[in-house]
């Protein structure tokens, strides 16, 4: 059990901290404090493992569910407590998309087409542009609009980024789909 993947472990196992956090804190800051140590171990768990040549098969496996648990976590407690359009329709889209990635990604690396599929700037992007956007809807979940606003604004950008790296990834998956239904 190497570093990265132990970093990967620890988001793991704060997705349930997080919720109980959220939940019990009058404060967004303790769990604003969670979410954001989290999101920092999901950029230094790749850094570290590519850096130090720690790459594994496991590694590659779980570090993209510890991040769409977290992520997909922060919206459901956004959504159950914020009865808001856009963040609700912003969420259900992004959850989606990731459900749908992930099948995608799992489909191709099972075709012996494809072995898989590396990540790209523009998932990278999305990546950030989320982390940012559930920084401040956490921020402003608890009392401070302008955050939330910011949030919401952010996350919008994260819809967006989201909805061109699934194109992306359907335009890499689309030969392998092609291939595999006229083998059938």
């Amino acid at each position: 059990m190497n570093l990265p993947n132990k970093l990967t472990i620890l988001r793991l196992a704060v997705v349930p901290l997080i919720v109980a956090v959220y939940y019990m804190s009058l404060s967004p800051w303790p769990c604003v404090a969670i979410f954001v140590l989290a999101s920092i171990t999901d950029w230094l768990d790749g850094y570290t493992a590519r850096q130090s040549n720690q790459v594994t098969d496991f590694g590659a496996f779980l570090d993209p569910v510890a991040d769409k648990l977290l992520v997909v976590t922060i919206l459901v407690l956004l959504m159950s407590t914020h009865h808001n359009t856009v963040l609700t329709i912003s969420g259900i889209i992004i959850i989606s998309r990731e459900i749908l990635v992930s099948a995608l990604r799992e489909w191709i690396a099972k075709s012996s087409i494809v072995h898989s599929i590396a990540v790209s700037s523009t998932a990278k992007l999305k990546t950030g542009f989320q982390m940012l956007a559930l920084t401040c809807l956490l921020i402003g979940s608890k009392g401070m609009p302008i955050a939330f606003d910011a949030g919401l604004f952010f996350l919008l950008i994260s819809l967006a980024l989201s909805l061109l790296s699934l194109i992306n990834y359907i335009k890499i998956a689309l030969p392998v789909l092609t291939f595999s239904t006229k083998q059938e």
